[in-house]
């Protein structure tokens, strides 16, 4: 097997997360290169998000790609750390596509707020400033899971300690970040925190606010797939169970299911759950 080859099949076998963490290492490289070719310190600006909303409007990708820019060694490292474990802990109860929707919203919505800030504030913030890194996005899902499953205990070296009050300590560290030398920063965190609270609240009552965008992204996937007007399409007959097919059917008992399992948890604990429940939370996260 070549290097190329081992390469590809080690990422298959990484989960969504791993898969960011890794595109995250990838561009920092990336960037630290082109400092090292160009002699700038800043080598990605143009995927930078400027806190200057008529220069954002010449590169509007940048309200995702900033996600993916880190410069700072430490601050990829804390982010990645964070992305990891958050991840790991959401991968065995949630399903990917939701990971993803919560991931890029909170990305987004980190983007919008910080551009509201400086364009609602200038007094208070100054402009000039530019957004990198993956902290909104990494918030979202941390704030998803306190508001989703809030009496879930976390494990904290000697003692356990509840979601919510993990929530609670990383608002009020963001809060008095803003009146520090990153407030443009923080900014962003506040808007990952909200789109990661209204998501888990929602999602609790049932209504998955993310689903628009998980079409949209479908939408993208499918154009680009490959070759796919080469295949010849097969019609065949299949059963159906009131007016679903038998993967269709079962795959709606298997997250009604998950639902009440998650329910539990977050009333009672991840520790009330019986081992059946657990293997078939660790299942759905496969």
């Amino acid at each position: 097997m070549s290097l190329t080859q081992d390469i590809k099949q080690k990422l298959t076998q990484l989960n969504v997360f791993e898969k960011l963490i890794v595109a995250n290492v990838f561009v920092f490289f990336i960037a630290h290169i082109l400092k090292l070719v160009l002699h700038t310190e800043s080598s990605l600006s143009w995927f930078e998000l400027p806190s200057n909303l008529s220069d954002f409007m010449t590169q509007p990708w940048a309200i995702v790609s900033y996600a993916f820019l880190h410069y700072d060694f430490f601050h990829i490292l804390f982010n990645m750390l964070w992305l990891y474990i958050i991840g790991k802990m959401f991968i065995n109860l949630f399903n990917t596509k939701l990971g993803l929707n919560v991931y890029f919203l909170g990305a987004i919505s980190g983007a919008i707020v910080f551009l509201l800030g400086y364009l609602l504030l200038p007094n208070v913030f100054d402009s000039g400033h530019r957004l990198v890194g993956a902290s909104a996005a990494v918030r979202a899902l941390l704030i998803f899971m306190c508001a989703y499953m809030p009496n879930m205990d976390l494990r904290f070296f000697t003692f356990n300690i509840k979601l919510k009050h993990v929530g609670i300590a990383i608002v009020v560290l963001d809060f008095m970040g803003l009146f520090g030398g990153n407030a443009g920063g923080n900014l962003a965190h506040f808007g990952g925190t909200i789109l990661g609270y209204f998501y888990g609240t929602q999602l609790h009552k049932g209504n998955d606010i993310g689903k628009g965008f998980e079409r949209f992204m479908d939408a993208i996937v499918n154009f680009f797939k490959s070759n796919k007007s080469n295949l010849k399409t097969v019609h065949k007959k299949s059963g159906k169970v009131a007016g679903y097919t038998k993967e269709e059917f079962k795959e709606f008992n298997n997250q009604k299911q998950i639902d009440i399992i998650l329910d539990k948890i977050s009333k009672s604990g991840y520790d009330s759950l019986t081992k059946a429940e657990k293997e078939l939370l660790f299942r759905a996260g496969k």
